[in-house]
């Protein structure tokens, strides 16, 4: 069964040792990830499914994480101290791959190492978790180069069996919407920024998943989004079930849209 499900953003800016004195400028973000942290631990999940645009995406097929530990460090971001170690779910990861591979594109990788979208969101959750208590197993998976209504279609075949698992479920989808908010934005200001924001809350809060199917390649692309898969491929997994979405805060001080949300399974 599904117990938990939220969007979260993976600034490595969160992560104390990176962020410094800027974390001051995505307090609301990070408060509000260490809150479903809290509810994460409350609601004592077995298995967390993550999904997350970075890390090794292969563009033809889907991707789940084998490996039987993860460590998420953050040494790309000058971060040689900040480490956690997280036990995989390697028998949910081969049924997944057998219940979808005859119709699906699917494929497993092992990599210990998981990226930031992962790691981010994973270590400030996990350090809600009371100290001594088992932390529950993780699924990394990873979008591709799909069309949306594909990474729909592959999440809902996963639906069922998810919902009837005795065992229970959490499911957090990883991505920041636009990159490109302000002139100080990575990739440069696009007038379209803040419409595509706002496009994505509004839908996401009217629980209106065909709109966000239904967007236009060339205003995703000039967005320079990394969330739009993982949200929907969370929404292929929750489909009709009665959810209602809580947007607990955006912020984009550094011109890169953070949303927040819990969808209050």
């Amino acid at each position: 069964m599904i117990v938990f499900a939220a969007l979260t953003p993976h600034p490595p800016l969160a992560i104390p040792k990176i962020g410094g004195e800027y974390v001051r400028f995505i307090s609301e973000t990070i408060a509000n990830i260490s809150h479903l942290g809290k509810k994460l631990a409350a609601a004592k999940p077995d298995t967390i499914i993550i999904i997350s645009p970075h890390g090794q995406i292969n563009p033809d097929a889907f991707t789940f994480n084998q490996a039987p530990t993860f460590d998420i460090q953050f040494k790309e971001f000058g971060d040689l101290e900040t480490r956690l170690s997280v036990s995989g779910d390697i028998a949910h990861v081969h049924h997944y791959k057998e219940l979808v591979e005859s119709t699906q594109p699917v494929m497993l990788q092992s990599q210990p190492t998981l990226d930031h979208g992962i790691g981010v969101p994973t270590y400030l959750m996990y350090n809600e978790f009371p100290k001594k208590k088992k932390k529950p197993l993780l699924v990394p998976c990873y979008p591709s180069q799909k069309t949306l209504r594909e990474h729909f279609q592959f999440t809902s075949a996963l639906r069922d069996d998810i919902l009837n698992d005795q065992k229970r479920i959490a499911i957090i989808a990883s991505g920041d919407l636009s990159h490109r908010l302000s002139e100080d934005s990575p990739g440069g200001k696009s007038n379209w920024a803040e419409k595509f924001d706002e496009k994505i809350r509004t839908s996401l809060l009217n629980r209106d998943t065909e709109s966000l199917l239904n967007l236009e390649p060339e205003f995703i692309d000039d967005a320079g989004e990394c969330g739009l898969k993982p949200i929907i491929m969370l929404l292929g997994i929750l489909g009709n079930l009665s959810y209602h979405p809580q947007v607990l805060s955006y912020e984009a001080p550094m011109g890169v849209g953070y949303l927040t949300i819990d969808f209050k399974v």
